[in-house]
């Protein structure tokens, strides 16, 4: 398996998370009913544990929500939110953090992004997904990832990182987005588009 990868193809997996994030975009800003930019400062394809290192410090306590992917292309997506994040992004959804409808409204969100970016894959490669239902934890950042490569066991090495920021109504909010594929899953992508 590499974890090396070519700029050629490093720009075709930043344009697959730039057109993932403008779907995101338009999605949440239907459901939500005000304007919503989503941003990508990075993309990238690179050795998991390097991924991990890159959202943050591993005692870090951030929300984490998982969702488990089949189809022609398996794997998992899993989305990390800082805690300062979530509470900022659920006061703008008019929540309380700590509230029994924050967790639902969170999982709606997570559905949308990655469902957005997961249909723009789909779209540019042909590869079909079924999408699990979101499972969403608070705890440290080490402990998630943990759990997730036990999830995981005799998954790619490698991860599409996709940190991304939530701008609704002037106020960022950031996450991470990480998809951990099945062994070779990312040369399969860039194999169905052209470049493998």
């Amino acid at each position: 398996m590499r974890t090396k990868y070519t700029e050629i193809e490093l720009d075709a997996l930043r344009e697959l998370a730039n057109i993932g994030s403008g779907t995101a975009a338009t999605a949440l800003s239907g459901m939500l009913g005000i304007p919503i930019d989503v941003t990508v400062p990075t993309a990238a394809a690179m050795p998991l544990a390097d991924a991990i290192d890159a959202t943050g410090p591993a005692e870090a306590c951030v929300t984490g929500v998982a969702v488990a992917l089949a189809g022609q292309f398996a794997g998992t997506a899993l989305m990390l939110f800082p805690d300062d994040d979530v509470a900022t992004l659920c006061g703008l959804l008019g929540l309380e953090p700590d509230s029994e409808y924050a967790a639902s409204a969170l999982g709606e969100v997570v559905n949308i992004v990655c469902a957005s970016y997961l249909g723009a894959l789909g779209d540019m490669t042909g590869l079909e997904f079924d999408i699990g239902p979101p499972q969403q934890v608070v705890d440290m950042l080490g402990a998630i990832v943990g759990s997730i490569l036990a999830m995981n066991a005799g998954a790619s090495d490698t991860a599409l990182m996709l940190d991304s920021a939530l701008i609704i109504e002037g106020q960022a909010c950031s996450l991470s987005f990480l998809l951990i594929p099945a062994a070779d899953g990312v040369d399969e992508l860039l194999t169905q588009l052209g470049l493998g």
